[in-house]
């Protein structure tokens, strides 16, 4: 099985294997490019729960 990619929040760069220390990379993700998107996909995510949150704050789900 091939390494999985991560991404290094220190390098600012997606690293295959686990090449530095945990609390400094994200993933695994399945393949380069999307280890290149990690910070893109996490500002997406919180996009979408901090809408959650407003909704759910604000009675309307």
């Amino acid at each position: 099985m091939a390494e999985r990619w991560y991404y290094c929040l220190k390098h600012q760069r997606a690293e295959q294997g686990r090449q530095c220390w945990f609390r400094d990379r994200m993933g695994p993700y399945p393949d380069q490019t999307t280890a290149e998107r990690a910070l893109d996909i996490v500002k997406a995510r919180n996009v979408s729960e901090d809408a959650k949150d407003r909704s759910w704050r604000d009675g309307d789900n």
